[in-house]
């Protein structure tokens, strides 16, 4: 096998490309190899060697404890539980959130050999068992291990005085009704709000 082969395997492994995409991409590379290709190489290197999870909240960053976990204008009486760090960072881009993170590293599986003991559930309870932690908002994805997730942390919180929360599921904001699956749409009419009380 080729070098070049070798990198075009590598790529091929990156979620979203394929064979003929990696192929692609390794010529693109090629192509720029003093602009793109060393650059590339080296920023991989030195992330690959700095670049740690959070011991607190399993964020990466090049810092321990990471930049969430030190800034001191969070509330670190809130919690949010991810699955992913893709998640964590998805709910920082809305600027919405101003609270601390837990990511469990996944979701209970059966299937794929997930138990409770593989994710970071343990140490979500010991942070909760600390006494600062008010709330926790579980912002599982919408499947069945999510939910199931979802349901297990509950029931492990259940008695420690936390409040625990779970993101709203439903209609998107733009959404149209006729284009929505039935599971969304059962979601939201049992999560629907009171918009008005009749009087008494």
């Amino acid at each position: 096998m080729t070098d070049l082969d070798h990198l075009i395997q590598l790529l091929a492994k990156l979620p979203g490309l394929g064979p003929r995409s990696a192929r692609r991409a390794a010529l693109f590379l090629l192509k720029r190899r003093e602009s793109l290709m060393q650059p590339l190489a080296a920023a991989m290197a030195e992330t690959a060697q700095r670049v740690r999870a959070c011991s607190i909240c399993g964020n990466l960053d090049t810092a321990e404890p990471c930049s969430l976990c030190r800034d001191a204008t969070r509330d670190a009486g809130l919690i949010c539980v991810v699955e992913d760090i893709a998640d964590l960072w998805a709910i920082e881009r809305t600027g919405a959130y101003a609270g601390r993170y837990h990511v469990l590293g996944g979701a209970l599986s059966a299937l794929e050999g997930l138990g409770p003991e593989e994710l970071h559930i343990d140490a979500l309870l010991r942070r909760c068992g600390e006494g600062s932690v008010r709330e926790v908002i579980l912002a599982m994805n919408a499947t069945v291990e999510g939910q199931t997730t979802a349901h297990y942390i509950t029931d492990r919180l259940a008695g420690t005085g936390v409040q625990v929360s779970r993101l709203a599921h439903g209609v998107p904001v733009g959404g149209e009704l006729d284009y929505l699956d039935e599971g969304t749409l059962s979601a939201a009419l049992a999560a629907r709000q009171v918009l008005k009380r009749p009087a008494t």
